[in-house]
């Protein structure tokens, strides 16, 4: 069965299919711990509405689902071992309107806890491995959504984005990675991390497939507040030909892998025939501090519900609710995630929320700002997705420190703050591994993305990893 959108709609078509789908999926999934939960069997019958957007090229198609997404009655882990056992009640927006449009949920995806992390690596679960090298880390957050896709065994996953846990794994694993515009659609059934942030985005094996998901998720919801549809002048801008696209200036400190693929995809722009322009970024250099200020604080309180009283793990004993707490978070939450929820109580404490956290939103208006100057310039921004390729897995001498790995969200981390759309996009294989540029636009102008996307993969379509063929059998 060949990777095209016909051989992956006869996936599930039958028992027999079923079947044997399921075993090769398995079968992958033992090499790179992609899936926490695989059923491909549980919501053949959800599929439903023929009428709905795309429902002609989503229909039948399985796809996967990153653990902090809503799906009524698969697991909601995030990762964590404060919701080991925890069963969803019900089914994110985004995921109900693609079942709508006749796709079917086949598993959830591993994750670092909470979407906190770079490599997969904080799950409470395991690692995700890279389909292109064991020894090198899926990226993450959305680690297990990326590395499905790229070992072939779904042709596209949903995550979360919200400081380039899509678009990063993306690049690391040699798919598409889709950040759409913040609002564009609903957050409903994602589980909070910080909530100004994150959006459901998709990783996925073609262009075309990601473009179907996201006309399929996107919409304003009743039960998502920040979700909206785009405005007629937003939607006449997005429908604008591009002609113009910005590349940043300067030296931007990419690994010479890295460097090459970017220098690569600039003169394919240049062959397609669009103008190249250098443009300039001053606030790029805040995005990091910027970033997790604000990330850390948003974390601290929405994980405030999350005590061990009405769901989740909690303590055979406690003398008091305060020590029941106090013992479900200590055994219930990671490390990264207890050092982020620290920040982000330290920096909204009495007496430093203006030192800290008002000065980082402040420096966020003028990231946007930033961007709108740009956006008068060109059409899209042309920027890496992360200074190396996918790096070393925890404990190896090229493996990337937490902080290291949290320094180098600088190029992704700035769509998350100005709430522009942004896709990742494979362009070439440095040093056997892929790599990935990524493209930004004006918000809801996902469709002059897709546009440029598919440009550059008729040059370089996604390629398959050495152990996962395109072929089932």
């Amino acid at each position: 069965m060949a990777h095209s959108e016909s051989s992956w709609i006869d996936a599930l078509s039958s028992d027999d299919r079923r079947e044997q789908y399921g075993r090769i999926v398995r079968e992958r999934n033992e090499k790179v711990h992609a899936f926490l939960e695989f059923d491909p069997g549980r919501h053949v019958s959800g599929a439903r509405s023929d009428s709905a957007p795309d429902a002609a090229s989503l229909r039948g198609m399985p796809f996967a689902v990153k653990d902090n997404i809503a799906v009524e009655g698969f697991r909601l882990s995030c990762g964590s071992r404060i919701l080991e056992g925890f069963t969803s009640p019900y089914t994110a927006t985004a995921v109900q309107h693609l079942i709508d449009a006749g796709a079917i949920v086949v598993g959830k995806t591993n994750l670092d806890e909470f979407g906190m992390g770079s490599s997969t690596e904080n799950s409470c679960y395991g690692p995700t491995s890279n389909p292109w090298d064991a020894t090198k880390v899926a990226g993450g957050s959305s680690g297990g959504s990326a590395a499905a896709v790229a070992a072939g065994m779904v042709p596209f996953a949903l995550g979360s984005d919200t400081g380039g846990s899509v678009r990063q794994p993306a690049a690391f694993c040699g798919v598409y990675g889709l950040k759409p515009t913040y609002g564009s659609v609903s957050r409903y059934g994602l589980v909070a991390y910080a909530s100004s942030l994150e959006v459901i985005g998709v990783a996925s094996r073609t262009v075309g497939i990601a473009e179907a998901v996201f006309h399929a998720m996107r919409g304003s919801d009743m039960m998502d507040q920040t979700s909206m549809d785009a405005s007629a002048e937003a939607v006449d801008q997005a429908a604008h030909e591009v002609r113009t696209i910005g590349v940043l200036s300067g030296e931007l400190g990419l690994v010479p892998a890295v460097e090459r693929a970017y220098r690569l995809s600039i003169e394919r722009l240049k062959k397609f025939g669009y103008q190249i322009r250098e443009i300039t970024l001053p606030t790029l250099e805040y995005v990091v501090p910027v970033y997790y200020t604000i990330a850390a604080a948003e974390a601290s309180a929405n994980l405030a519900r999350f005590n061990g009283i009405r769901y989740g793990v909690r303590p055979d004993y406690a003398e008091n609710p305060d020590e029941l707490v106090r013992i479900a978070r200590d055994s219930g939450f990671g490390s990264e995630v207890k050092l982020r929820v620290l920040l982000g109580t330290y920096v909204l404490r009495s007496g430093f929320q203006d030192q800290f956290y008002v000065r980082a939103q402040k420096i966020r208006t003028a990231v946007r700002n930033d961007f709108a100057r740009v956006f008068n310039e060109v059409d899209l921004v042309l920027m890496p997705v992360f200074p190396t390729l996918a790096f070393a897995s925890g404990g190896k001498a090229d493996a990337l420190d937490p902080f290291q790995q949290k320094v180098a969200d600088r190029f992704t981390s700035a769509a998350n703050l100005a709430g522009l759309p942004a896709l990742s996009i494979p362009v070439s294989i440095e040093e056997g591994l892929p790599a990935g540029v990524q493209l930004l636009a004006r918000s809801f102008a996902e469709q002059q993305l897709f546009a440029v996307a598919r440009r550059m993969e008729e040059e370089f379509p996604a390629q398959n990893p050495p152990d996962f063929p395109s072929k089932w059998s």
